[in-house]
């Protein structure tokens, strides 16, 4: 009988990763860093373990959406309180704060769970082309070509 091999947290060498969303579509690009943040692109995967890396993702205000979602796409939130829901198109939230639209696009395909809410701390997204993790050395991740055609 084989052993399933389970990694040892402390052991994994977790890498960062740069992330270009410029002229990105905008589910197509969160689909593939969800991935990378879950760590199904490594050969040790293990679902019920953070076994994935971390991604910064820069120029979110140049991402853009397909068809009519500009306009048509609601973002909602609510204040816990009766009558607190607060609704936003994507134009809206998109012009305020660029990074919120991509940081709910991949965390809406992150489970839903602790363990999404640990991968999720793994993400930074910026608005512009700066970013302060260039100590960290991360490599550029190149996205599917296919993928990103609209």
């Amino acid at each position: 009988m084989n052993k399933t091999l389970v990694p040892q947290i402390d052991s994994l060498e977790r890498q960062w990763f740069l992330v270009d969303a410029a002229d990105q579509t905008l589910g197509r690009l969160a689909s593939e860093v969800a991935q990378v943040l879950r760590g199904k692109n490594n050969p040790n995967f293990t679902p019920h373990l953070d076994t994935g890396d971390f991604v910064v993702v820069i120029n979110a205000d140049k991402i853009r959406v397909s068809g009519n979602k500009a306009t048509q796409k609601i973002y909602r939130r609510h204040s816990g309180r009766p009558g607190g829901m607060k609704t936003e198109s994507f134009e809206a939230l998109h012009a305020r704060l660029p990074e919120r639209v991509v940081e709910k696009a991949i965390k809406g395909m992150l489970p839903h769970n602790a363990l999404g809410r640990q991968l999720f701390r793994k993400l930074k997204v910026y608005k512009g082309a700066e970013h302060p993790h260039a100590a960290q050395q991360p490599k550029v991740l190149a996205l599917d070509p296919a993928t990103s055609a609209p």
